[in-house]
């Protein structure tokens, strides 16, 4: 390696880790001193300031980079934007709340440049040394259930197919990055199961720590992005995931259409006109903001002015798609002679289809 040549990049996803970033900066350069290497933070537009911290490092340090993402977040995806973004011929993924030990950054790039059969090196909880720190027995079984679901896709057995901290060659990743399906929180899970071929990886332990500033991002949507994902790489190929995703609460809406209904019709003695118009709107509404949660997370519509222009777009979508779902009904049923249950499927499927296509290109898809 050339003294003053770029060894390796380190991959930074952030949001809301502004009190982390002169620590974490602090950290990398006692733990690779001696090495040649730049730190990307990708911010999701942390409205802390996060990227602004960064910046005014990056001035003083030309080795701090920032990359300030509008309109787009996710964890998997941050990772894949940084990764691309450097000439270094290695990269590390480390997260912004210190909690990774970036002590075992030199020992992963040693691992890499003196085995060149060897694609990646990870930070394992799991091996020999390795530890979870100061979790609860509820998050250790959490952990334990994910890495057990983890296995029905991987192509390796990795101890920690969880872990959010390793290096590789980042040839790797760009030769991946069309095939990767960039959701949830866990790109190393994505860029095992992504690759045509199997990756050759050591696991090294490390411990991991308790957060000392900032707050947690684990919640319950975290978990549900780790459950699609684990379903794109199964099944994606036959059935997108935001397909079914959006099948899913339009389901669900279509109970909350009943609901309201039974409710205002039979309970209030409301005209079933009326009731029907009520309930259409309540299960449009609950859809939209479902979808808007869950369904397009990494692009949801945010502020007053966003989120009643996205909310008027749906309706006017779902209402032709409830126009096309009757008339297609009705010719299979009339015309065509057909049995009222394929008819009326039939009707559902084409409505599904139809307000999917177009919300993610007029909904989500314009802001």
């Amino acid at each position: 390696m050339i003294p003053d040549q770029l060894e390796l990049a380190v991959v930074i996803p952030t949001f809301n880790e502004r009190a982390n970033v002169p620590l974490l900066i602090e950290k990398l350069d006692a733990a690779l001193a001696g090495r040649n290497w730049e730190a990307i933070f990708v911010d999701d537009n942390s409205p802390d300031g996060t990227a602004d911290a960064a910046r005014e490092l990056g001035r003083r340090d030309s080795r701090v980079r920032v990359i300030q993402r509008i309109g787009r977040r996710g964890l998997s995806s941050a990772c894949i934007e940084g990764m691309c973004a450097t000439a270094a011929p290695f990269v590390a993924v480390i997260d912004g709340d210190l909690q990774h030990d970036e002590t075992l950054l030199p020992g992963m790039l040693d691992a890499l440049e003196g085995d060149s059969t060897l694609d990646v090196v990870i930070g394992s909880r799991f091996v020999d040394g390795g530890g979870t720190g100061e979790w609860d027995e509820e998050r250790v079984a959490k952990s334990a259930l994910a890495t057990r679901l983890s296995r029905r896709v991987l192509k390796a057995d990795l101890s920690d197919p969880m872990s959010g901290f390793f290096t590789m060659r980042t040839q790797i990743v760009r030769d991946l990055v069309p095939t990767l399906s960039a959701i949830g929180f866990k790109i190393l899970l994505d860029i095992m199961t992504a690759s045509p071929k199997p990756l050759k990886f050591l696991e090294l332990p490390y411990v991991f720590r308790t957060r000392a500033l900032g707050e947690s991002k684990l919640d319950y949507v975290v978990a549900m992005e780790y459950l699609i994902a684990l379903y794109d790489r199964m099944f994606g190929r036959v059935v997108p995931v935001r397909f079914v995703m959006f099948s899913g609460i339009g389901a669900l809406g279509a109970g909350v259409h009943f609901l309201i209904l039974a409710l205002f019709f039979r309970g209030l003695n409301w005209p079933f006109v009326g009731a029907t118009i009520l309930a259409t709107a309540a299960a449009m509404t609950f859809n939209f903001f479902l979808n808007n949660a869950l369904t397009y997370r990494e692009q949801r519509l945010k502020g007053a002015k966003s989120l009643l222009g996205g909310w008027v777009s749906f309706c006017l979508v779902c209402s032709v798609g409830a126009a096309a779902n009757v008339g297609v009904a009705a010719f299979l049923h009339n015309v065509q002679h057909g049995d009222w249950r394929f008819a009326a499927l039939a009707g559902i499927a084409v409505a599904a289809v139809w307000n999917f296509a177009l919300s993610s290109r007029f909904v989500w898809g314009r802001y």
